[in-house]
């Protein structure tokens, strides 16, 4: 009989996210930690697409009442996703990341952070963060770009303003860096954010607008990256990320995938007669895309991810944010089921 951890990770792997196997096997160890033998087995069950708890039941070999409950905590976990399917209660895998991992923020201990990290060095970054299109997307700051020019799926502002319920939890990145050790910012846990279209019960972590709209304030100032799904509609979170903890932005500074993250549709630029070489530019940068020759700024446009955060910073208004030219504007997959056909496809395995 396959070992179960065995088959829950190709299970994963199978998921447009990806969850790449390494020559260590220490994605096998991550598993252990995180889910029991009895979660492993049935959780390898299951794919992208959801199905009833009954037909997971039936291929378990167990009592549908008993498959029903063993999913629902699981599903407190993060590790499936509910949904319906055909008017019953269905259930999916979810992915590793963004999913299983994130769902770990009130738990992750230090064996499970130097698990994550020893796994992210042996490929697994580059298995979940190289193929496209990229699972986050770089949306720009506020008021970086002048507002005729912003795209609609780049307004975090109106993103917030449209949504009816908002929560803030803590970064699960900067968690696992103080936990390793070699976290060099001093940014709080509690900024990432989720909001929602739809009215709820109250549950923790839950925020008002005007809160919601501090907070992203305050994320800018402190010179965070927004990043969010990389879909056109249906986000529903907003990330904001520091260079020295964050994943996908690691990606780049750390494990040289250039496609981590994908870019916002703009790109800085600063004008020499207007800068005083006050280096505020350079110190905010995230990716490390702006350096100083003889004394002036410049941007490494290929490295540039469109943020806006030298912009916003700038004492002199020597920093800029323009939109790139119409053969470069790259337009995100229309939803998470566009991304993840998109993913698949890339991959091969549609």
């Amino acid at each position: 009989m396959p070992d179960v951890y065995e088959v829950l990770a190709a299970a994963l792997d199978r998921l447009p996210n990806g969850f790449p196997r390494t020559p260590s096997n220490i994605e096998l160890r991550l598993l252990r930690k995180l889910f029991s033998e009895e979660e492993a087995r049935l959780a390898g069950l299951l794919t992208a697409t959801p199905k009833s708890f009954q037909e997971i039941a039936v291929k378990a070999g167990s009592a549908a009442p008993e498959i029903r409950r063993k999913l629902l905590a699981m599903a407190r976990r993060g590790f499936v996703w509910p949904a319906k399917a055909d008017g019953s209660l269905a259930f999916r895998l979810a992915p590793f990341i963004v999913g299983i991992y994130e769902a770990q923020a009130e738990t992750i201990d230090h064996e499970l952070a130097h698990l994550v990290e020893r796994y992210m060095d042996d490929g697994g970054a580059a298995g979940i963060m190289g193929p496209l299109p990229a699972v986050h997307r770089v949306v720009p700051a506020h008021g970086s770009v002048k507002s005729e020019l912003i795209l609609p799926y780049d307004d975090v502002k109106t993103m917030l303003l449209e949504a009816r319920t908002y929560s803030v939890h803590d970064c699960i990145c900067r968690k696992e860096r103080d936990l390793v050790g070699g976290r060099t910012c001093r940014i709080p846990l509690r900024n990432c954010m989720s909001f929602s279209p739809t009215e709820r019960r109250p549950g923790p972590g839950d925020i008002g607008r005007e809160e919601a709209l501090a907070l992203l304030d305050k994320t800018e100032e402190l010179g965070l990256v927004h990043t969010v799904s990389n879909v056109r509609s249906g986000m529903s979170y907003v990330c904001n990320c520091c260079g020295c903890c964050c994943g996908v932005l690691l990606g780049i500074t750390r494990w040289g995938i250039e496609h981590s993250v994908a870019a916002s549709n703009y790109a800085a630029s600063i004008d020499p007669e207007l800068c005083t070489a006050c280096g505020v530019c350079v110190s905010r940068c995230q990716v490390g895309a702006i350096s100083e020759e003889d004394g002036v700024p410049r941007v490494e446009k290929k490295r540039c991810i469109g943020c806006g955060l030298c912009v916003t910073g700038c004492p002199s208004n020597a920093a800029s944010l323009s939109r790139k030219p119409d053969g470069e504007i790259k337009s995100p997959p229309e939803d998470f089921g566009d991304w993840e056909r998109q993913r698949l496809g890339n991959r091969g395995l549609a």
